[in-house]
């Protein structure tokens, strides 16, 4: 997975030795990223003069497999030293016809480059560490909200100590105070990171807990303070996150774990569908 910063490293250092065609590439990448990513080969070709497949062997000069490599790279760039005020901005640029299959295509890709950079080992590795943590605690803030509540319904579903760390009441070290050896941290945040869950994080394994981050990628700094990370692709060229990819990265997750708990969780099912109908939780369509 190419990170922004090396883009721009390999930029600078081949840059002397670029051809002319792949100097007015390079030129208007490091002026207009903001707009690059949105191109294709062909149309970077018109608006830097040059052909297509100058685009392509641009792409290969820098030591990208291709030009595909290279956007996404384009759209770390972007997705990591852009605020939210320049992200509007760029979304701006996508025509208003085409920015239901835009913003689907885009959400489609993270899946699968998701599915492609995610280590099966690490997966399993974070199962069992669930499977075997005393309490659980999750915590996503600010745009990874929801990612957290989303977790933490089916994790207490499944397990009988989750606790579910907010920001809206008091302050969060007083929900992890009691975290310790056996315990488990999950912490999700994708850029621009939040300094709350980071810190949160450094908390916990400074108590001994077991500490999981759900991020974007390996360069995060989740992934310095996790003893484990599970990576899902966000990118998007606007003020709002992709949050596909790590959704359908935490729905993995929960059914993992849901079938590795099945009996538990069967016998848990039976009880609790007793008292939803009692209780007239769900819509009967009979009785509509």
């Amino acid at each position: 997975m190419k990170e922004s910063s090396e883009l721009i490293q390999r930029l600078n250092l081949r840059g002397e030795s670029l051809s002319k065609g792949h100097r007015r590439i390079a030129e208007y990448i490091a002026g207009h990223y903001d707009k690059a990513i949105f191109m294709t080969a062909v149309t970077l070709g018109k608006q830097c003069g040059v052909s297509e497949s100058t685009v392509v062997r641009f792409a290969a000069a820098l030591g990208y497999e291709g030009y595909p490599q290279l956007q996404t790279a384009l759209r770390e760039l972007v997705r990591q030293r852009l605020t939210a005020e320049q992200r509007f901005a760029i979304a701006s640029e996508i025509h208003e016809d085409d920015i239901l299959r835009t913003v689907l295509k885009n959400d489609a890709q993270n899946i699968r480059d998701t599915i492609e950079a995610l280590s099966q080992e690490d997966f399993n590795d974070v199962t069992n560490r669930m499977l075997t943590a005393k309490r659980i605690y999750v915590m996503g803030l600010r745009s990874a909200a929801p990612l957290a509540l989303f977790l933490y319904h089916y994790l207490h579903l499944i397990f009988d100590e989750v606790v579910l760390v907010q920001n809206s009441i008091g302050d969060v070290f007083e929900e992890i105070a009691r975290i310790s050896s056996g315990d488990l941290l999950v912490g999700i945040s994708f850029p621009r990171y939040s300094t709350r869950t980071l810190e949160c994080m450094r908390f916990a394994r400074e108590h001994d807990a077991q500490v999981v981050g759900i991020t974007d990628g390996l360069m995060s700094p989740l992934c310095k303070v996790a003893h484990v990370s599970l990576c899902a692709r966000t990118d998007m060229a606007s003020f709002v996150d992709s949050l596909a990819a790590p959704l359908s990265l935490i729905n993995a997750l929960i059914v993992s774990l849901g079938l590795r708990r099945r009996e538990e969780l069967s016998r848990h099912f039976s009880r609790l569908e007793g008292i939803w109908n009692a209780q007239r939780v769900y819509i009967d369509k009979e009785n509509e």
